[in-house]
């Protein structure tokens, strides 16, 4: 298939900032199309864009169908860079048939599946009924996005969400999430005199979806920042600073701490960490073999968090549960409930900021894997809140819009694809709320180390997909 046009808006895309809560330019650039075009367009009071086609010639009779996606996007970068997502276009490159961002993310989630649907809407030779584009904001922070829909902003009954990231794959529900927040206040003492201040960081581990990747055993590396801090308290040591992962819903990939040590002992922390370093490269030899560990000497001017508040912190770190709390009894090899400790930040007003996330598709296992967190954020006395949350999406296996789309692939492709739940959130579980008659399908091109890095897309996938849904709009 001739997937031109739509990498072409993908490039355009890849050119405009849109981290979430700044998508204006995207915003922007969405209502531009439509006037150029003449096509319906409205926007509603967050940001969200709809813009309709009428049905091709032959198809006004069929049912309005909505495709769906959100212009936001992760924005990651490796250590050391000074990319400005505020204002650079994202550096790709085509390599082995993929499509590459190595420094940062790349964005193909979801800017792949907007581009899709502007590929649809700016084509004439397309066979298809009504069709809605909806685009929604700031769907990486919480789905904001979709919980702002109206009734009304659309009246299509049949729903695509065009992010999902493994082709040939059909995706009929997902996991709720919400996030727990611990935040520790702290009085700042001065350094012994005569101590050594240095910085002990890790570096290099993979990352990625909090969801999608939480069961490939990678390191975390808020966890094991705070577990060499734990080691390193028979030393007589004062955190001075501590800073891990950055989003709610990416696996931290590294993290750095700053110690004061007595002068007598700095040799020895220094070996700690070296044998600690020895150990996790042993731990993570498969899962994250890029590790890298370094130690340098700081010009410390502060002071450092008291010891009280630094111990009951490092507590907690190392305490909250990280990773899948339980499979699916329903469907082989799904994750079912599972929590990610995703960022530790020192904050203003002598503050220091722990996040986390929650995902479950039982929305009780969800809330009560919360409430085991939280209760670990208050033995440790630090002030404990909770996200909204956003719901799962139940799976409907007599879903119609599932049969036309397996019966797509299978005339196109002479095999049968996999229909599946996933342990992601996507926004369908706060559409199936607002429009409960909806009938919901997920799918898109294959993507892998979403949300981290090193972001890549298949070019032979989007083939794939592209065919897909332009032959689902045609029979559905």
């Amino acid at each position: 298939m001739d997937t031109e046009k739509v990498l072409n808006f993908f490039r355009e895309i890849t050119k405009i900032p849109r981290e979430s809560g700044h998508e204006e330019q995207i915003v922007a650039y969405l209502q531009k199309f439509a006037a150029d075009r003449g096509l319906e367009c409205k926007t509603d009071r967050v940001g969200n864009v709809m813009i309709a086609r009428p049905a091709s010639k032959g198809y006004e009779g069929r049912p309005t169908v909505v495709l769906q996606g959100h212009t936001d996007m992760v924005c990651e970068k490796k250590a050391g860079s000074d990319f400005d997502f505020s204002k650079d276009p994202i550096k790709y490159v085509i390599e082995d048939g993929w499509m590459i961002a190595h420094d940062t993310t790349l964005g193909a989630d979801n800017g792949i599946g907007v581009a899709a649907a502007l590929a649809v809407l700016d084509d004439d030779g397309i066979e298809h009924p009504r069709v809605e584009c909806l685009f929604t904001v700031s769907e990486e922070t919480g789905l904001d996005g979709a919980r702002a829909v109206k009734k009304g902003f659309i009246t299509g009954k049949t729903l695509i969400n065009l992010d999902d990231e493994d082709e040939g794959y059909f995706c009929v529900g997902c996991a709720g999430g919400m996030d727990t927040v611990g935040t520790f206040t702290y009085r700042e003492k001065k350094l012994v005199p005569g101590a050594v201040v240095t910085k002990f960081s890790i570096a290099g581990g993979k990352g990625g979806h909090s969801g999608d990747d939480i069961d490939k055993g990678r390191i975390n590396g808020v966890q094991q920042v705070a577990r060499f801090v734990n080691e390193a308290w028979q030393y007589n040591v004062d955190l001075c600073s501590i800073a891990a992962g950055n989003k709610r819903n990416a696996i931290a990939r590294g993290g750095e701490v700053v110690l004061a040590i007595p002068s007598r002992n700095e040799e020895k922390v220094v070996a700690l960490f070296n044998d600690f370093a020895a150990r996790l490269k042993a731990e993570f030899s498969v899962t994250d073999p890029g590790l890298t560990f370094a130690a340098e000497p700081l010009a410390w001017k502060g002071g450092a968090v008291d010891r009280g508040t630094a111990r009951r912190l490092v507590s907690a770190l190392v305490s909250i549960p990280h990773g899948v709390m339980a499979m699916s009894a329903d469907i082989p090899g799904l994750v079912e409930t599972s929590t990610n400790l995703a960022s530790v930040k020192m904050a203003e007003h002598n503050r220091i900021v722990v996040g986390t996330m929650q995902r479950s598709s039982v929305n009780s296992q969800r809330i009560f894997l919360s409430q085991r967190i939280a209760a670990v954020f208050g033995l440790a006395g630090a002030e404990v809140k909770h996200s909204d949350g956003y719901p799962g999406w139940k799976p409907n296996m007599n879903s119609r819009i599932k049969d036309v789309c397996v019966a797509s692939y299978k005339r196109l492709f002479g095999r049968e694809p996999v229909v599946r739940a996933i342990h992601a959130g996507l926004e369908c579980g706060l559409f199936t709320e607002k429009f409960p008659d909806m009938d919901m399908i997920a799918f898109g091109p294959t993507l892998r180390g979403v949300h981290a890095p090193g972001e890549r897309l298949d070019l032979a996938s989007l083939d794939r997909f592209w065919a897909v849904l332009l032959d689902v709009l045609k029979n559905i």
